[in-house]
């Protein structure tokens, strides 16, 4: 079960319970595309508008240095304190450093943008990513 959660990770697919669930949208797991809001009328929309619209948390992928991984629950920092919670993260083998997926503010979700993780009290520094981590070359 760890190979796959960790290759699921690399692959940035999200999983129930972590990434998505009955309070989390689409659009705020990257899944905007799989609803087409704009092209007809549906129960719900009203609702979905709402959401996006409150400046809702959104996923993003972050990536560390050294040995250290975020796990589920641990808190997304920035300079002036929390901006959202890790839903999963391991070190990744196949690309050799820690990575994790985090639902935070809009406001500190662009890639590139220097975060930290808090891993029982120490604050490592994460990078904003765009998913997935590892992507097959042809």
């Amino acid at each position: 079960l760890a190979a796959r959660d960790t290759l699921r990770l690399e692959a940035g697919m999200p999983l129930y319970g972590h990434e998505l669930s009955l309070e989390i949208v689409p659009a705020q797991a990257g899944l905007g595309r799989s609803v087409a809001a704009d092209k007809s009328d549906f129960v719900g929309r009203d609702a979905l508008a709402a959401v996006v619209a409150a400046d809702a948390p959104v996923l993003v992928g972050l990536v560390s240095e050294g040995k250290r991984a975020g796990r589920a629950g641990y808190a997304v920092l920035d300079a002036d304190g929390p901006v959202g919670e890790i839903t999963s993260g391991a070190l990744s083998p196949t690309l050799g450093h820690p990575i994790a997926m985090a639902f935070v503010a809009p406001a500190v979700s662009a890639p590139g943008t220097e975060l930290f993780i808090d891993v029982r009290g120490t604050r490592i520094p994460a990078t904003v990513t765009t998913l997935p981590f590892y992507r097959r070359t042809a």
